[in-house]
């Protein structure tokens, strides 16, 4: 991974701060996004640290609003001419319904939206940065996902795990479609299941523990820096192995709709 940048969103705890500290190990430019700055300047300290790496770079921005996810685009472009890995992993879980400033159902805006949008506004980088990977973080709940799309916003009916695998489902749909619409321009993008980790949102989803950070981080490492996944492209991957997602994930047609609404809310 030495010369690569790899931006890791949600890279201040859990399953994205070991992702960046490994992949800093492996000698990749490490781009930390975080909602907290000084969380975020603190894990950025424990990189340089562990690693003897100072290339370490702290982003702010809060997912939950669209005007700073593009702000955190433009910052990564003004600072930085290639992005070779782009690993969306940031993630919420709430138990209540909340509403964003721009007016979206959290758990839909955090997880999809705001990378959906993140992603879009990073590809004319990562297109110079070529070849180069997008990687987004799903979870197995997304098999029992379900989007309404009349209802994106669950305003009928909400629940945070229904809201959370949804989000997830969304993850995957939104990766096979970016995998058929980049090819022949040298980026992949896959999906993935980093397990049931031990993290405050695992905690809170389900009151439970889990793997360590290090066995959830293993496959999100592995897909931004094995040579034999470099060509691999519109895949679901468990434990470092190609799986199936769920049959859902694979309908061209609510791929299409989902990225077309999406543009839309998020004025693309």
């Amino acid at each position: 991974m030495r010369d690569r940048v790899v931006l890791i969103t949600g890279a201040t705890d859990g399953i994205g701060k070991q992702t960046a500290l490994d992949l800093a190990r492996l000698g990749a430019t490490a781009l930390v996004h975080g909602r907290s700055r000084s969380r975020g300047e603190a894990v950025c300290a424990q990189i340089r640290k562990a690693t003897g790496d100072d290339r370490v770079e702290l982003f702010v921005a809060d997912f939950a609003s669209m005007k700073q996810v593009r702000e955190l685009a433009a910052q990564v472009k003004a600072q930085h001419d290639r992005l070779h890995v782009l690993i969306n992993n940031a993630g919420v879980f709430t138990r209540e319904r909340k509403v964003t400033e721009d007016g979206f159902e959290m758990t839909f805006a955090v997880n999809h939206l705001a990378h959906f949008l993140l992603t879009n506004l990073l590809l004319g980088l990562l297109k110079a940065s070529a070849p180069a990977r997008i990687i987004n973080v799903s979870s197995a709940m997304h098999l029992g996902g379900r989007i309404d799309l009349d209802d994106l916003q669950l305003q009928k009916r909400f629940s945070g795990s229904a809201a959370y695998a949804a989000s997830k489902l969304a993850n995957v749909l939104f990766t096979n479609t970016l995998a058929e619409r980049l090819k022949g321009v040298g980026i992949t993008a896959n999906s993935l299941h980093p397990g049931a980790v031990t993290t405050k949102m695992l905690a809170a989803a389900a009151n439970m523990t889990g793997i360590s950070p290090k066995e959830g981080a293993e496959t999100s490492v592995y897909l931004a820096s094995a040579s034999e996944v470099e060509t691999v492209t519109g895949k679901y991957f468990v434990r470092k192995r190609e799986t199936q997602p769920a049959s859902a994930a694979r309908d061209n047609r609510l791929m299409q709709k989902l990225w077309e609404i999406s543009e839309k809310l998020v004025g693309l």
